[in-house]
C-alpha cells in the first residue's frame, strides 16, 4: 500500500488561525497607537483665560507666569505665544473676561443713590471673586467691547442723577478707586492669614494708651476699629454718595452744567 501524500499546508493559514493570540509587531504597534491617538483640543483664548485664573486664585500674581499657564492647560509655552504677547496682555484678556460679568442697571433717576450702592456691591463681589483682581484692576483702564458699552452706562447713570458733567466724568473713576482699595486692603490681611473681621487686640491697645497724652485716641480710637468689612463698606458708600449728593443739579440740566463747589 502507498502512502497517502501529505496535504499542501499554506503558511498564511496557520498564521490566520493564530492572529488573535499574538501581539502587534512592534513597528505595527508604534503606527497603530499613532493612529488611534485622540485629537488634542485646539487652544482657545478661554482656555487659557481659565487656566490662568486657576493659577491665579491658587499661587497669586506673583507666582503667575506664562510658563506655569502653560502647565495648567497642557500647551508648550510658545503655543500661548498665538494668543497673548507676554504677561502684560494675559493680565489685560484676564481682567476683561472679569469684567465682562459686570453690568450696569439702566439709569433709573429717582432710585440713583440705590443704583449705585448696588452697582459698587457687584463690583465688590466681582473683585473678590479671583485671587489679586483688585490689584489687576487698579492697573488698568476699562477696555474690551463689553466694558466700553458698560462705561457708557455708567456716565449715564451719573449724569440722570443729576451730576455735572465734570463731576459725572469721573465718578466711577472715584468709584472704582473705593471699591478697589476696600477689596485689596482685605486681600492682604487674608495674605497675612489675619482676620480683617476681628479687631480687639488693636480697640484694646487705643483704649490703653495715656490718656493724658492720647485723650481723643483713648475715647474715640477703638470706634475706628469696631465695624465689620460689611458695615465699613456701607459707611465708606454712604459717605461718598452723600458727597456727590452735594453737587446735584436738577437732572435736565446735568449733562451742561459745571462742576460747583459743595456748599
Amino acid at each position: 500500500m502507498y502512502p497517502q501524500p501529505m496535504a499542501r499546508i499554506d503558511p498564511q493559514d496557520n498564521l490566520a488561525d493564530d492572529a488573535g493570540a499574538l501581539a502587534p509587531l512592534p513597528w505595527d504597534q508604534h503606527r497603530l497607537s499613532k493612529r488611534t491617538a485622540p485629537k488634542r483640543k485646539p487652544l482657545t483664548l478661554k482656555t487659557i483665560i481659565d487656566g490662568a485664573l486657576d493659577v491665579l486664585d491658587r499661587e497669586g500674581i506673583e507666582v503667575l507666569s506664562m510658563r506655569k499657564v502653560a502647565a495648567e492647560v497642557g500647551v508648550t509655552v510658545s503655543a500661548l505665544y498665538a494668543h497673548v504677547r507676554d504677561k502684560d496682555e494675559l493680565l489685560q484678556v484676564m481682567y476683561e473676561h472679569v469684567y465682562s460679568q459686570f453690568r450696569v442697571p439702566e439709569p433709573d433717576p429717582d432710585n440713583w443713590r440705590k443704583q449705585i450702592k448696588d452697582m459698587a456691591h457687584d463690583l465688590r463681589d466681582l473683585l473678590q471673586s479671583h485671587r489679586d483682581m483688585a490689584r489687576i484692576s487698579m492697573g488698568r483702564y476699562p477696555a474690551g467691547p463689553e466694558m466700553i458699552v458698560q462705561l457708557e452706562r455708567m456716565l449715564a447713570l451719573f449724569l440722570t442723577a443729576g451730576l455735572p458733567v465734570p463731576i459725572a466724568a469721573k465718578a466711577g473713576d472715584m468709584l472704582s478707586l473705593l471699591v478697589e482699595g476696600v477689596v485689596l486692603e482685605s486681600d492682604m490681611w487674608n495674605e497675612r492669614g489675619i482676620d480683617g473681621d476681628s479687631g480687639d487686640e488693636v480697640r484694646n491697645y487705643f483704649a490703653d494708651l495715656p490718656k493724658d497724652r492720647f485723650p481723643r485716641l483713648t475715647e474715640h480710637g477703638p470706634v475706628m476699629f469696631t465695624d465689620s468689612p460689611d458695615a465699613r463698606f456701607a459707611l465708606f458708600l454712604d459717605v461718598f454718595i452723600n458727597g456727590l449728593a452735594l453737587y446735584r443739579t436738577a437732572p435736565a440740566e446735568a449733562s451742561d452744567a459745571a462742576a460747583t463747589e459743595p456748599a
